[in-house]
């Protein structure tokens, strides 16, 4: 089975990945090695900003995700499911990733220092909490991620071109058929 993504779900996907990619690299960088608190303070608050952002944009690409399965329909090999259940989950991951992220924080939430955005929880229970699930689930989003680009190796270097279809090139012939 052979999908053809819009430009929007082409956009959408990489703009995707880069905050995401952006935010683990850093995130775990800062986490894991010695940084001065002003280099903290500039990624965290990078982080806080661009991620913000980014949850309207996830929820539409999730939408679009979840739309097409409709279309689509149910997968008809193994494979095909695995790769559904995997990028499925991805989404669930992404999403838990993006929710406790937002309720972890100690104070309110600043969006490039224009928008400011109460503080969700009081209760420093539950922000710890929430800081734990956010970290576990970093984890797992990391692992999700490198199990992803394998995939899109494996699939490359056995003749199936999963990045032409993740492009903005798109070969004669697909581009009206590309409607999701």
């Amino acid at each position: 089975m052979s999908i053809n993504y819009s430009r929007r779900r082409v956009l959408l996907h990489w703009v995707s990945a880069a905050i995401i990619l952006w935010a683990l690299v850093s995130g775990f960088y800062v986490a894991f090695n010695p940084v001065s608190a002003s280099t903290e303070q500039w990624i965290g608050s990078l982080n806080v900003s661009l991620t913000t952002l980014f949850i309207p944009f996830f929820v539409w690409r999730a939408c679009l995700f979840f739309g097409a399965l409709e279309a689509r329909g149910t997968a008809s090999s193994f494979t095909q499911w695995l790769a559904l259940a995997v990028h499925t989950l991805i989404y669930l991951v992404i999403g838990i990733v993006l929710v406790t992220g937002v309720l972890m924080m100690k104070s309110a939430i600043s969006v490039f220092g224009i928008v400011h955005i109460p503080q969700p929880l009081g209760d420093p229970a539950l922000i710890e909490l929430a800081n734990t699930v956010h970290t576990l689930s970093c984890v797992v989003l990391a692992m999700l991620v490198a199990l992803h680009l394998c995939a899109v190796l494996w699939h490359e270097f056995s003749g199936r071109r999963v990045v032409r279809r993740m492009s903005f090139a798109k070969p004669a012939g697909t581009i009206q058929s590309a409607q999701r």
